[in-house]
């Protein structure tokens, strides 16, 4: 069955509406307008909760709604309802057309569409009893603490989300997508001769709950959560300065995410608030720095197979070799700036205005062996994972604090270290790119990304990065 037909059952069949009246009434609000859609969604989460040795908590909830927008020029009118009703989308059509009104646009076409599929369509909400994902949280609370008798508390999650969303244009075109997203997560507390630290790890994508939890899975993400854990509970302050960091591969991507990602995105560029702004052909990078934005990876946490104004997602060169070339766009952005729209598209639900938004941001491979990298560091920090982080991205000023990283000592991994902050600016930091490591990963499908009050899923990666200066804020007197 396609994708349009499974959309239709969910959102003309069962909840009454005439499709035929829905395209008309899509026709009437945008008539004049430069572009615009309706967008439908069906959602059902779910999210289990353990702590304290029970289940803390359990939810589930079932959502539906419309989105419709008219764009003319700078300009976008949008309203929604969680009701799909003929009376609801009249009473949006008469507020978005406020916006178009007397203008006169002429409709832009519709995106290519396409018949790919990135992942399974079955809900993964519907493949495993309820209780069997409790009991798979109560399995990860004993085996750990039955392999470490310091362990004080452990946490787990588990969290599911199948979306289905069909979007409406003026003329008759449609597109559909049904997405499953599920993730897993671990935390464990460890307390030795006083003194309590934790770990944490999880893992997921648009899959389905089995693969999470096969027992190699879930036992490798409670492995490497008690792993982190006993790393900190042996860790030293951390020395303040400005040092050569060595970034690990995989999941600090989210700092090239967070310092790089969010200022090559349209909508900064085309108001000229990113630090990349009218860059575009110059050097902001060393050679051998190449980054994508790839929403076409299947089963990914960022992965879409299509955005959320119907266009087909792309992998998109930002910077290739040093070079600004390229920048992320929903079409709005695009079309203002005289660019092509790249699939980047977002909105958090149907409630909100998509706008472009990174899919799986990723710094490519390059020719070095990390060994190299280390033993050109005499004094320095590595840092493997990270926590929180802020960034300005006019200025592109970041703050990250590490979860987990070690001193660089005549070339060799030191001691453990806890509090370590690396501050910096973003495009600085990549002109300071000293080796790029031949050991990309991608992370373990646990990002998500915030922007004007939205969070949409993410992935990121990298190889392993020698930076040959970034300021380190620690915690040693």
């Amino acid at each position: 069955m396609s994708l349009i037909a499974e959309t239709d059952a969910l959102f003309f069949e069962r909840a009454g509406m005439d499709r035929e009246r829905t395209q008309s009434q899509v026709d009437e609000a945008l008539q004049g307008a430069d572009d615009g859609e309706l967008f439908l969604e069906y959602r059902q989460s779910e999210a289990l909760g353990w702590d304290d040795g029970r289940l803390k908590s359990a939810s589930f909830d079932t959502s539906q709604g419309f989105g419709l927008r008219s764009v003319s020029g700078e300009a976008a009118g949008y309203a929604h309802a969680g009701e799909l009703s003929e009376d609801a989308l009249d009473r949006a059509s008469e507020t978005v057309r406020a916006v178009h009104r007397g203008r006169g646009g002429v409709m832009a076409e519709p995106p290519q569409g396409t018949n790919r599929r990135l992942y399974n369509s079955d809900n993964p909400l519907n493949d495993v009893a309820f209780e069997s994902k409790v009991a798979l949280l109560g399995e990860i609370d004993s085996y750990l603490r039955a392999k470490d008798p310091r362990v004080k508390q452990v946490s787990a999650s588990l969290a599911g989300n199948w979306q289905a969303v069909q979007i409406i244009r003026a003329g008759g075109e449609r597109q559909a997508d049904i997405r499953p997203l599920v993730r897993l997560n671990v935390s464990v507390a460890l307390e030795e001769d006083g003194r309590m630290e934790t770990g944490s790890a999880g893992g997921g994508g648009r899959l389905a709950y089995t693969g999470l939890m096969e027992e190699d899975s879930w036992k490798a993400l409670a492995d490497e959560a008690l792993r982190q854990a006993e790393v900190n509970l042996g860790s030293i302050d951390t020395p303040a300065g400005e040092m050569p960091v060595i970034l690990g591969p995989g999941w600090p991507g989210i700092l090239l995410h967070e310092a790089i990602g969010h200022g090559l995105e349209g909508d900064f560029n085309r108001k000229k608030t990113s630090a990349f702004a009218g860059l575009m052909g110059e050097r902001v990078a060393s050679p051998g720095v190449t980054v994508v934005d790839d929403g076409t990876m299947p089963d990914r946490r960022g992965s879409l197979t299509i955005d959320d104004e119907g266009t087909p997602t792309t992998r998109t060169t930002l910077i290739e070799d040093g070079i600004l070339t390229g920048y992320m766009q929903d079409r709005q952005n695009a079309r203002l700036m005289g660019m092509t729209p790249t699939g980047n598209g977002r909105r958090e639900s149907y409630a909100h205005i998509p706008m472009p938004r990174m899919t799986n941001t990723v710094m490519l491979n390059g020719d070095k062996d990390p060994g190299e990298m280390f033993a050109a560091v005499k004094k320095g920090l590595y840092a493997v994972h990270f926590g929180g982080g802020q960034v300005d991205i006019t200025s592109g000023k970041f703050t990250f604090s590490c979860t987990e990283a070690y001193l660089i000592e005549d070339g060799k991994i030191g001691p453990a270290v806890k509090g370590a902050t690396l501050i910096g600016n973003g495009p600085d930091v990549l002109t300071k790119v000293k080796m790029v490591g031949n050991d990309m990963q991608l992370d373990p499908g646990i990002g998500t990304c915030g922007k004007e009050g939205q969070g949409v899923p993410v992935g990121v990666g990298q190889p392993s990065l020698l930076v040959d200066s970034i300021t380190v804020g620690g915690t040693a007197a």
